[in-house]
């Protein structure tokens, strides 16, 4: 039996089995920001350190940053992201309420009904800005001391001194280099350390540098769950190669994301290549294939990826005045790598991995709701279970098992809230792939009931034999 899982499914498990939290939700939440529950932050971690794995630590072409998520105003100038990163905004003359001009029918207002009362759409910027260090309010200023020691010094009344410190109070509002912006992507940050790590490390051309992080995108109109928020983690690498490999390279990443989707669980009949076209293509890029995936709420973009040429080093090159070119070690002519990039989105996997796991089926009678994760993705690998837990005998037996398999799995959980079936149940609804009971047998001859979530089969083994049974 199967059923076409709905989002209202993924956020219902999601908020009852503690994976995602509406953000600040104790004080009526905040639109477009979530918060990771116990479970989900597993999930979550399980997600980026296989993709860590798979994409750096099983390769040796591949290098890691971490950099910084307030960066250089310079950054995004260089990049196009002040001039360029924006979206179309109207606003409807009736209720007041914004919408992004490319989502919606523009005849009538989505939220109101009433026809025929959007504007003309202007370009947002959906980049958060921000500033730097102590910078004036409306009421006060705050100052370095010294600063405040050389005005006084300079004019001898106290009227010409305030006046000073308004007009410095107007240059800080203007910005200068006190203006920052709350990353809208992780890339920059790999951009900005490229020459960092050639000069420290010198790789052999073709290489990447990944980075995973937190990214900020003030959305006209977040939506669908955790799949279009204002604050997400991406994934993304940034593959150095020469102009004439960049073919080469990019088909191979063609099927290096595919093999990881699968990985995810991810079905291939879900998962779609769209290459996009001229005109719908990012200003950067001469190819771009957007990996889509059938959600809950349509097929949309799953990750991009995207070959990028010289655009971002050239840029990086011409507003620094540092060279971004590489010097081959042979001694041949410098130059200055082009880009491939894959970029993955956190929250857009896991919405993919919570829709393809969330299974339907028939127990005895009775409907089975349950998570069908890869057992390497699941954020509790085994469940530990006394048959009973108002019997000392059994909960002793019980807890020595769980710290025996904790300290072997690692997410081992104890469970002995309700009776066996109830624990089963909800094991499944999280994705636990197995769980172990201990009964009165298994104080006479220490073996141990052990139950496939996926199955429901069970199976009678020696303590012993767990971890090897086990493919966790």
């Amino acid at each position: 039996m199967s059923q076409e899982v709905t989002l209202e499914d993924i956020v219902s498990l999601c908020k009852r089995r503690g994976f995602i939290y509406q953000g600040s939700e104790v004080y009526g939440g905040l639109a477009g920001t979530w918060d990771y529950g116990p479970l989900g932050v597993a999930l979550k971690r399980n997600i980026m350190n296989l993709w860590w794995k798979t994409f750096v630590e099983d390769r040796d072409d591949m290098l890691g940053v971490d950099a910084a998520i307030l960066m250089n105003q310079k950054v995004w100038q260089a990049s196009g992201h002040v001039d360029t990163f924006t979206d179309p905004l109207v606003e409807c003359s009736n209720c007041h309420n914004r919408f992004r001009a490319d989502k919606i029918d523009l005849n009538k207002c989505p939220n109101c009904g009433k026809e025929k009362t959007f504007g003309e759409p202007r370009q947002f910027n959906m980049m958060f800005k921000t500033k730097v260090g102590p910078l004036a309010d409306d009421i006060h200023l705050v100052l370095e001391k010294g600063f405040i020691d050389m005005v006084s010094q300079e004019f001898a009344d106290k009227k010409t001194t305030e006046k000073a410190i308004t007009l410095s109070q107007k240059q800080l509002d203007q910005g200068g280099d006190y203006v920052s912006y709350l990353r809208p992507e992780t890339a920059q940050g790999i951009f900005t350390n490229f020459k960092n790590v050639v000069d420290s490390f010198y790789p052999d051309v073709p290489f990447g540098i990944a980075q995973q992080g937190k990214a900020f995108r003030n959305e006209i109109s977040p939506r669908d769950f955790v799949f279009r928020s204002r604050e997400f983690e991406q994934m993304e690498i940034e593959y150095f190669v020469r102009e004439d490999g960049w073919q080469e390279a990019f088909e191979k990443w063609i099927t290096d994301i595919e093999a990881f989707l699968r990985e995810l669980g991810l079905p291939d009949s879900k998962v779609h290549k769209l290459e996009v076209p001229d005109a719908d293509r990012a200003h950067y890029s001469k190819r771009t294939i957007d990996f889509e995936f059938d959600f809950p709420v349509g097929r949309d973009e799953l990750l991009g990826l995207a070959y990028r040429t010289d655009f971002d080093l050239q840029n990086i090159q011409k507003a620094s005045g540092k060279s971004m070119e590489y010097r081959p070690k042979d001694g041949s002519a410098p130059f200055v790598p082009h880009v491939i990039e894959p970029s993955f989105g956190v929250e857009r996997a896991i919405m993919a991995v919570l829709s393809s796991a969330y299974t339907e089926d028939e127990i005895n009678g009775e409907k089975r709701f349950y998570l069908k994760l890869p057992a390497h993705l699941a954020p509790v690998k085994v469940a530990v279970s006394p048959l009973l837990k108002n019997k000392p005998e059994l909960a002793a037996k019980a807890r020595e098992v769980y710290t025996r398999l904790k300290q072997e799995f690692g997410a081992v959980m104890y469970d002995d809230n309700g009776n066996i079936g109830k624990r089963y149940r909800r094991q499944d609804e999280i994705g636990t792939p197995y769980c172990v009971t201990i009964d009165f047998d298994t104080l006479t001859d220490d073996t141990v009931t052990i139950r496939s979530r996926d199955t429901t089969e069970q199976e009678r083994i020696q303590i012993a034999e767990i971890t090897n049974k086990l493919p966790v």
